[in-house]
Parts: structure tokens; sequence; C-alpha cells
């Protein structure tokens, strides 16, 4: 059955097409957002995978360039890896979908997304959104939807819904914000210093939006959606668990997992599973499931304790935050460095800074290409929890975390005229017990102050944590959460900002959404706390940034030239840039508009190479000053190369005071010389004089 269906939308048009394509799919939205188009499909397996204890959800987000007509680069010219973009808007979209799938169901499910064409007034990742919502809804896969997503930017103050690519790109926000028909299940955002009570009221108007558009959805499951099948429960048997409560009793599990080292605590966890593997030694079925059981009761435990208690695993107070710890310049001859721990998190970071040349180039779905000019990457190492495996490079956890990091750095990084670097920032995780990623934003800044970098504001980030009861007010709100807490609890809200405003927010969670007391609960939580971070842990440490780069850091001198001359100062084949970089040892960048980067470590080479360039793009008269080099000798004369690529002629009769039959007699090739210039002779060369330097 082919249907159509359409809505308005921040004004414009919204489609979707049921049963064109995809049919073969469990569920499959084709999507028109303006002339943004996107293949949704939901797919499920017949059985679920065996030996798991987890939902095997696939969130695929697929950038086809051909979308803005663009042919990829590289040598088979094919769409390769998932972009960096491509991996955050795919994890965005799982975030918020992940909880409204049943607990016990292990079924694999694919859900992919298919940019075909790009619209810039409608962003591509917003109408994938909806088209995973959308296909998964009207599929038989079960699914405690619907979802809406919705976008908010900021341009001169006031909200604008679902931006365009330009607006988004260029705005002071960039909310993301999924919703049930009920309450909120995710929010993502970047912003430049908002205010928490101006994000509370974003957020909400975006919640807003998504209702008109899960009543959108509705309509169209009323009319096609297909019965949600029957599946295999991998719920863990009651029977299992009261046998398992008898053999531990709540008192001892509670003795054993409420501890402030993970280490003991998994070791106590090691013991208790041990005594059960040999109890349930006859018993297969239960043995296959024991782990997920134990790890349940785990659960079980500490919400109690938390909810019902007040009591923390690790005997803090509901909003104490674990020991605070900071420094800098941890490595020596980086360009700046910082070491942050909280607790059993530490992160060191390390600033790389080098011409603006070296910004990364991204070939996305842009129609202009794209470049970022501040890198954060995050590495996640086994070895900091503890573990063992090979490095197989950054998974998608890692890449979002980085993008969180960089996200809340942005907004208070000089602009290039004040700062005409490209910066590189790198956080190593040395160990983590929960929220690595707000232990990088804190390190990250503390690092770039190291470095010089002239940041406009410190900022600092932390998580909040959330355990619920079985109605809405009842909950708990718990500062700077670990990671037993994270596993275990309901969200994993992590603000980062400066004391004036919120840089990036991003929220999990695992229940089925938010009441507005807990969100603003939740934002004034983390405010009170990255407060208490800066002061009392970051700005002891450093509390603003150097005045000068590192000795061991580029230095850049920019100057601005007529671009009219840009091709005096590169020369025939690049041989005349060529020359100035081999005699002073310094990287040079020219742009279009004339500005031009002189790059190098050593501050007499740079001036010199300054020098050069002024030399070449000066409008030659008489009277100038010159020193140069004796290039070749004539019998009428000697040449002078006075600048790379650059000469002038000194006539014999102009090279001493008194007259001398042969050049040779006072010059020879390579004599350092200073010469005045006489303007130009009748061929149009430059003509100088050595003997009326004094008179100048």
């Amino acid at each position: 059955m082919y249907k159509t269906y359409t809505m308005e939308l921040a004004g414009r048009t919204l489609k979707v097409e049921i049963g064109k394509v995809g049919k073969q799919a469990n569920g499959c939205a084709f999507m028109q957002y303006g002339e943004t188009t996107v293949l949704s499909t939901a797919t499920a397996s017949e059985k679920p995978r065996e030996g798991i204890d987890f939902f095997p959800l696939s969130v695929e987000y697929e950038e086809k360039l051909y979308a803005v007509g663009k042919i990829p680069g590289g040598f088979n010219k094919r769409e390769g890896k998932a972009s960096e973009n491509a991996i955050l808007t795919s994890r965005v979209i799982d975030r918020p979908m992940r909880p409204l799938f049943p607990k016990d169901y292990r079924n694999d499910v694919t859900l992919n997304n298919m940019v075909m064409s790009v619209d810039p007034q409608c962003r591509p990742e917003l109408v994938a959104m909806l088209g995973a919502s959308i296909a998964t809804c009207i599929s038989d896969i079960p699914f405690c939807g619907p979802c809406a997503m919705t976008q908010v930017g900021m341009i001169d103050g006031e909200f604008v819904i679902n931006p365009s690519q330009e607006q988004w790109k260029n705005g002071d926000l960039k909310l993301t914000v999924a919703s049930t028909s009920e309450k909120v299940i995710m929010i993502e955002a970047g912003a430049n210093e908002i205010p928490e009570a101006t994000m509370i009221e974003a957020i909400y108007k975006a919640h807003e939006v998504n209702q008109t558009i899960i009543a959108f959805i509705n309509q169209i499951v009323a009319e096609v959606g297909r019965p949600k099948h029957e599946y295999t429960s991998c719920a863990i048997p009651e029977e299992m668990f009261e046998k398992i409560k008898e053999l531990v009793p709540p008192q001892e599990m509670e003795t054993a997992v409420f501890t402030d080292e993970k280490q003991v605590r998994e070791e106590n966890i090691r013991k208790i599973t041990e005594r059960l593997e040999e109890e349930f030694a006859e018993n297969e079925e239960w043995l296959a499931v024991l782990d997920e059981a134990i790890y349940q009761y785990e659960k079980k435990t500490v919400r109690k304790m938390i909810l019902k208690d007040h009591k923390r695993p690790d005997g803090r107070e509901i909003t104490q935050i674990r020991p605070l710890a900071a420094e800098v310049d941890t490595i020596p001859r980086v360009h700046g460095s910082a070491m942050f721990t909280r607790g059993q998190t530490q992160i060191c970071n390390v600033t790389t800074l080098a011409p603006l040349s070296e910004v990364q180039k991204i070939d996305g779905l842009d129609e202009n290409e794209v470049s970022k000019r501040y890198m954060h990457h995050y590495n996640f190492p086994s070895y900091s929890v503890g573990e063992t495996k090979p490095s197989r490079g950054p998974g998608r956890r890692e890449i979002g975390h980085g993008a969180l990091a960089e996200r809340a750095l942005i907004p208070v990084l000089p602009s290039t005229e004040e700062f005409p670097y490209a910066i590189r920032s790198v956080s190593e995780t040395f160990e983590s017990n929960g929220s690595t990623s707000m232990g990088s934003t804190c390190a990250s800044c503390m690092s770039l102050m190291a470095a010089g970098v002239p940041i406009k504001k410190m900022v600092a980030g932390i998580s909040c944590g959330l355990v619920t009861g079985e109605s809405d007010d009842d909950y708990v709100l718990l500062t700077d959460i670990q990671g037993l807490e994270d596993f275990f609890g309901d969200m994993d809200f992590k603000v980062t900002g400066t004391t004036d405003g919120i840089t990036a927010i991003q929220m999990d969670i695992k229940i089925h959404g938010l009441t507005r007391p807990i969100v603003e609960g939740a934002i004034a939580r983390c405010r009170e706390a990255r407060l208490f971070i800066m002061d009392t842990c970051m700005k002891p440490a450093i509390a603003a940034p150097r005045k000068e780069v590192s000795k061991y850091a580029p230095k850049i001198i920019q100057i601005q030239i007529d671009p009219e001359k840009i091709g005096d100062v590169v020369g025939q084949r690049g041989k005349t840039i060529n020359a100035i970089i081999e005699r002073t040892g310094v990287k040079i960048d020219i742009t279009d508009d004339g500005s031009v980067s002189i790059c190098g470590t050593d501050q007499a080479m740079m001036d010199k190479a300054v020098d050069m360039i002024k030399i070449i793009v000066t409008d030659f008269e008489a009277g100038q000053v010159f020193t140069g080099t004796v290039v070749s000798i004539k019998e009428f004369g000697a040449f002078i190369e006075f600048a790379p690529g650059k000469e002038g002629m000194v006539h014999i009769s102009k090279i001493a005071k008194e007259r001398i039959n042969h050049v040779e007699d006072v010059l020879t090739l390579g004599d350092k010389v200073t010469v005045v210039c006489l303007g130009k002779d009748k061929m149009g060369r430059i003509s100088f004089s050595m003997k009326d330097v004094a008179q100048q």
C-alpha cells in the first residue's frame, strides 16, 4: 500500500512516503523536507542473538556525496568509512530511541538512514532523526514510540526552529531535543554561553514542536502501522532471583558494592559470582544468564540505597563532588599540558599549536568546503579501566566524547585574527570511573591556557545522574556520578560552561523521559558544581592564559600585502617563496586576500622573512636603502640581489667615490653590500648606488 503524508513544519513541508520503496524492510519511510531527501529503514532479525546480555541495536547515517553534487576524493572515488559528523548523528538518533525498545529484547535491529539529496535550508540530520522514528513506529518491531526530534538555533537573540545549515553554523545555539508524547528523552547542545534559563526555555520550545510531529506520526501509524511481532523474552527467571537472594542476602550485596574503591567492589562481586557458579553448576540454563542476574541484583541494591536512604556507593553526599586535583605542565617540551583528576577519573590533556595551513579539511554534505581549526581528540585505552584488549583506533564512543569536549571549548576560543593558529587538543584517559568527557573538558581548558591560547573564559564540566522511583516526583539527583551510578542509574546529564552560561549539553537516559523539574534541577546542579570545580581546583592550578606561547611552539607573524602582489611573492613556479623558505627555515602561508602568515621557531629568521616579503611587495622609489648580495659581476657593474628574485644593478661609476678600473677591484661574488635606490634605468631595471649610501 502506497501512501503519502505531509505536514507543515517550521515553514517548510515535511513529506513522508510509505510503501514506495524499501518494501522488504520491516519499516521504511521515504522522507523529504524541502528538497532534502533521506531514505530511512528499520529491520530486525527473526531470532534473538545468542550469548549476549544487551540489546544489539545498530544505527547508521550514510552521507552520499552525490547528495550535494560531489564526487568523493581518494583513489577509488567511493564513500569510505563514516565521517565524524555521520558518527555523531548516528549517536544522536541512537540515544533517545534505544530506551524505547523492550529491555529484554535481544533481536538484532538496524536503523539505516541514507541521505540522497541536501537542501541547505533543511538539515539532513534532522530528517534522518524523524525518518528513523517513523520507520520504526510503522514496523512490526516492538517499540514504545513514537518519538520526535526538533532542532533550535538562535540568531540575534531569537530562537529559530529547525534552522538552515547557515543559521545552524553561525548562530549562538545548536540544540537538538527528542521527546515522547509526555517527556523529554534526549538533549544535545552546543551554545555560546547561553544562560541556564534561556536554555531551558529553548528545550521546552522544542518539546512543544515535537508534540505536533508526534501527532503526525500517530496518524501515519494508525493507517499503515504493522502489528508488533512476538519475541523471545530474555528476562531473568524470577525463581532464579529468589534463589540468589537466598544465597546472597541483600545486606551482603550492599556490603559488597558500597565502597569507594572500584577494584575492591569488583573483587567482592567476583567472589560472589564464583560462589553462585558452584551452587548452580548443575543448572546450565541459570549459569548462562548468571552474570546478567548478578548485574540486575547489584543494580536493584544500589538504586534502593540511593533512592530510599540517599546513600551512595562511595559514601558521598548527594551533592558532593569526588576529591579534585589539577596541575599544568605535566609533560615537558609539548606546547601545553594539564592533568585533571576527579576521584578515580584522571585525564591528561596535551595541546599542540600549528599554522592555519594545518586545519582539518572535511569532505562532507556541506556545499562549501568545511574546515576545523580546533580539533579535540579523546582516547580511552583499556588499561584505564583495568582491562586488556588491543587498540583498534577510536570507536564511536571516543569520537562522541571528543566532540562533546570540543564543542564545550569552541565558544571561548580566540578568533584567527587574534590568534592565527590551528589547535589540536588530545585527551588521554589515564584512569576512568565515570564522566571522562567532563574531565577532558576541564583538562583541555587548563592545557589551552598553559599553551598560551588566549581563551576568553575558563570552562568546566560535570555530570549529574538520576535514580527514579515509582512516580514522577520520586527521584534523586546525583552530582558527579561515578561509573557504578552511571551503569545502574537512569540518566547521565553532562553540562559544560563558563561562569556566565552553558557551552555544551549531552543528556543520555535509560527511562522513558524526564519531567521538567528534573531537567531544571539537573542544569542548576551542574552549574553549582562546575563553578565549584573552577574556583577550588582549576584556578589554583592556572588562573589565566599565559601571555606567550611555549618556547617549543611555533611563532606566527601575520602581515597584510596587496593581493595583486601575491604573484611577486610566490614567483614563477614558486621560485621566490621557496627561496625565502630555504634561506630562513620558516613556513609561509598566503591567502587570496593577501594575508601572509610566517611561522617558525627562530624569531630572527622570521623577522628576516618578513623583511624579504616587505621588500618584494614594495614599490621601489629613489632613496630607499637595501642590503643585498653580489650575485653577478660584469664589466659595467655588479648585480645585487636584495630579496629572493629581486635584483638591481650598481654601475661601476656608482661603486666607490674614487674612480675604479675594474669592478673586481672592490667587489667579489657573495659580498654583502648596502645600496641606495636611484630609481629605474632606461631598460626598467632598478638602479643602485653604493657610494651615495652615506648621504641618505
